[in-house]
């Protein structure tokens, strides 16, 4: 008697079913160890960017009489500041997926893309409600007319959670690989808060300088937010395609580098 040959539509529905499984069960673990059993870890999570974003707006509306764009403070410093950390917390989450998933590695149905995944849609959703939380709040609380123009915002989303993930993908690499580059990576991103136009606009800047600046990604991704908050910004220099590149071009390296290599990892650790 001939074994009839497998369905095609069944075929991959049991890796697939039990990869929903683990993501889940990695993004309930994620949850209850970055943010705890109550509501209180989200709170803090929103509180700390809009301390900081009141904190800079009270000390630059001493110094200036309006900010670049628009008459709010506190909006034109979160239009910058919540995406910079957006991407620095998931780019920093994701690097550390290997290290803070080792121990489930070892199961055979926990694979290092489920780990990667689950830390990077868990960041992603938690710092899209704080950045959709605080800038309706700024709105709200100051009474602003504004005229957003969501698909523009989506794509700075878009640009800013894959930037994030393409970089720590990377980045999970090295860090496992060379312990030396996470103090290293560390230093060199120090700089970026000052110069990713979170303070300033772009087109303010000067030549040379400003043809320097259009290589980091961060300000294309700050400049698409305020595009899709100030209505009359323009933000001509955006190159979303530039900063998609760099996101796919820094994922498929890392998750190559990552398959071929993720075993040597766990064992050496």
């Amino acid at each position: 008697m001939t074994q009839s040959a497998p369905r095609p539509d069944l075929i991959g529905r049991p890796r697939r079913s039990n990869t929903i499984r683990t993501v889940t069960a990695l993004l309930l673990r994620e949850m209850s160890t970055t943010y705890g059993r109550s509501a209180l870890g989200y709170v803090w999570a929103i509180l700390e960017p809009v301390a900081g974003i009141a904190l800079m707006s009270f000390i630059f509306s001493y110094a200036f009489r309006s900010p670049a764009i628009g008459t709010n403070f506190a909006l034109f410093f979160a239009s910058g500041m919540l995406p910079f950390v957006g991407y620095s917390d998931v780019q920093q989450k994701v690097s550390v997926a290997l290290r803070f998933s080792k121990n489930l590695l070892f199961y055979p149905s926990v694979t290092f893309v489920d780990a990667l995944f689950a830390r990077f849609l868990m960041n992603m959703f938690t710092q899209i409600m704080i950045i959709v939380i605080v800038l309706i709040g700024i709105i709200t609380a100051f009474g602003l007319k504004v005229i957003v123009d969501i698909p523009a915002i989506m794509l700075a989303l878009a640009m800013t959670f894959s930037l994030g993930l393409g970089i720590g993908t990377l980045n999970c690499y090295l860090l496992s690989v060379y312990p030396v580059w996470e103090r290293t990576w560390a230093v060199l991103n120090r700089p970026l808060f000052l110069i990713s136009c979170i303070f300033f606009l772009f087109d303010t800047v000067p030549q040379p300088y400003r043809d320097w600046l259009w290589w980091n990604p961060l300000i294309h991704i700050i400049g698409q937010l305020r595009k899709g908050i100030y209505a009359t910004y323009d933000a001509e220099y955006v190159s979303p395609l530039y900063v998609f590149v760099i996101a796919l071009v820094t994922f498929a390296a890392g998750l190559m580098l990552l398959r071929r290599y993720h075993r040597n990892i766990m064992n050496d650790g």
